[in-house]
């Protein structure tokens, strides 16, 4: 009986420092200019931090940026920041709220509308082949004359 209680405390043991172990690793990675560069824009030249923009906005930006990380800020604190110091146009995605929500709605619509068209389009014509072929009506059956004859220069062509 010793010897299973002995097994059962070394197992939880064992289990306890995996658990802790997981949780060490498990700590929020800390934030990096190029993290936060590629997901902000200058408002004055309209690209991205990470495409070198030299307008003082965007100096001042990475500066804020910088401060930022170094105080160990979140990402999401980051952006929050940024948009209350330079306004909502310093976000390279639009927002999922308002008007701003359509620049998520829009492209998808157009592409599921797209989608319908072409299997509208391919049905109609496929059906239009399918009455097509009932109209002109059943395949005439070759005579006994059509098929020597197409023996005949079948014969001719054989080397």
């Amino acid at each position: 009986m010793l010897r299973a209680s002995q097994a059962f405390g070394l197992a939880l043991t064992t289990l306890a420092i995996f658990a802790t172990a997981g949780l060490a690793q498990t700590t929020e990675p800390q934030t990096t200019l190029p993290d936060v560069e590629d997901e902000v824009m200058c408002p004055v030249c309209g690209t991205t931090l990470e495409l070198a923009s030299d307008s003082p906005q965007a100096i001042d930006e990475r500066e804020l940026i910088r401060d930022l990380i170094a105080e160990g800020k979140s990402k999401e604190d980051i952006k929050d920041e940024l948009v209350s110091e330079f306004g909502s146009e310093v976000l390279a995605t639009p927002s999922t709220e308002g008007f701003d929500l359509a620049a998520w709605v829009v492209p998808g619509l157009a592409v599921m509308a797209g989608g319908v068209a072409a299997f509208v389009g391919l049905r109609r014509w496929r059906g239009a082949t399918v009455a097509q072929r009932e109209t002109d009506g059943p395949v005439p059956s070759e005579s006994a004359e059509d098929r020597e004859r197409l023996d005949d220069e079948l014969e001719r062509y054989d080397v």
